[in-house]
């Protein structure tokens, strides 16, 4: 947590509100947000068993704290049922389905100019209408 009045803090609040970008970036930005933004996108919803079985590499805290990140930046949303045992499924919000162009244009140049010591067998997905 960074001091109120540290510079570092003051330069970044000026930043993201001169340059979109950088906005942008801050909000979907880290190793599993642009994940569990793309797993939503193709799935619609998902239960947090589902998200967390599709990422098996991130741990329960990290990924319940990017999900609450992802949640106050209004990108998901998130639903309880009242059942036992309980069932929460999060899902795209309008603002976050509208950066489905994004993520898409994100995926495509990675996918062109990603080294191939990064390459994955897994296939690419893709998106229909983009």
């Amino acid at each position: 947590m960074r001091k109120e009045t540290s510079t570092n803090l003051e330069n970044e609040q000026l930043i993201l509100a001169g340059c979109g970008t950088s906005y942008t970036l801050d909000l979907i930005g880290g190793r599993w947000k642009p994940q569990i933004l793309w797993r939503l996108l193709l799935q619609g919803s998902m239960r947090y068993s589902q998200l967390k079985n599709s990422m098996p590499n991130v741990s329960e805290r990290i990924l319940i704290l990017q999900l609450r990140e992802l949640e106050k930046d209004k990108l998901i949303s998130r639903q309880v049922y009242a059942e036992v045992p309980p069932k929460v499924e999060y899902r795209l919000t309008d603002l976050g389905l509208s950066l489905k162009p994004v993520l898409c244009c994100l995926s495509t140049w990675g996918e062109a100019n990603r080294p191939t010591r990064f390459e994955n067998p897994a296939p690419e997905v893709v998106i229909e209408g983009v």
